[in-house]
């Protein structure tokens, strides 16, 4: 069985679309509720929570995460950039995991995957300070053998394979090329002893494919979720692509 992480951010993404700089209150107007989000998705089946605290925190906001903390019962997987600020952070609200993802102003959501090798001392610190804190460290990273075997190299035991690339081909001639690099290092990462995850641009259609990469433990699902919920519910949402993911 493939588990389900549901990533939260573009709830927020929408909340804060309207309110913006607006004080946080139980019950007030502010609304969509990412947490609220969180709570049906766990209801409905999901095996974690991915939430991407980032350092201009456009949508999702430091009460958001502790709230969540409070009141999850399954696991909450916490996105980060590699600086002292969010490692610290990190530190004082001990999730169970976290993913150390690149940062970039201008984008949307996370385009690309970590260059492990162009950070190595960072990532390494990063890494180090989550083991002695009994935190698991997941490298969000592109399927090159480089950054997959210096991740393993490092002392990080789970790596998150940016399915970005192959999703943007996947109406296009370099789709079976991307899949290739995406089963590659999805072996070469397991032969490492690291555990695989995936995401990034995974829907409901191309779910199907994506599920055929061999040892992968967890899909970390946002947009597609978020955006079927729309017409559905989220309960539904979340138990379609479940189904999906292990037809």
């Amino acid at each position: 069985m493939i588990l389900l992480g549901v990533n939260i951010d573009h709830c927020a993404t929408v909340r804060q679309a309207r309110y913006r700089g607006y004080a946080y209150a139980a019950d007030g107007p502010v609304e969509p509720d990412p947490v609220a989000f969180a709570l049906l998705a766990e209801q409905a089946g999901a095996d974690g929570i991915t939430i991407h605290l980032r350092e201009d925190r456009r949508h999702i906001q430091e009460h958001d995460v502790w709230r969540l903390k409070e009141v999850a019962k399954i696991r909450i997987n916490l996105e980060l950039a590699c600086t002292p600020a969010m490692i610290a952070f990190a530190l004082k609200l001990k999730p169970h995991s976290v993913c150390v993802v690149p940062e970039s102003r201008e984008e949307i959501s996370t385009e690309g995957g970590l260059d492990v090798v162009g950070q190595r001392d960072r990532v390494k610190a990063c890494i180090d300070a989550m083991n002695a804190a009994d935190i698991i460290t997941s490298l969000f990273i592109d399927p090159d053998a480089a950054q997959i075997e210096l991740s393993a190299q490092l002392g990080a035991p789970w790596v998150e394979l940016h399915t970005g690339a192959w999703a943007n081909a996947y109406n296009t001639p370099q789709r079976a090329a991307e899949f290739t690099c995406l089963y590659d290092g999805a072996l070469r990462a397991h032969t490492a002893g690291l555990i695989v995850n995936a995401g990034h641009g995974i829907n409901y259609v191309n779910v199907a494919e994506i599920r055929t990469l061999p040892h992968v433990h967890e899909l970390n699902i946002g947009h597609t979720i978020i955006s079927r919920a729309l017409s559905t519910g989220v309960e539904e949402a979340v138990r379609e692509m479940k189904k999906r993911m292990n037809p």
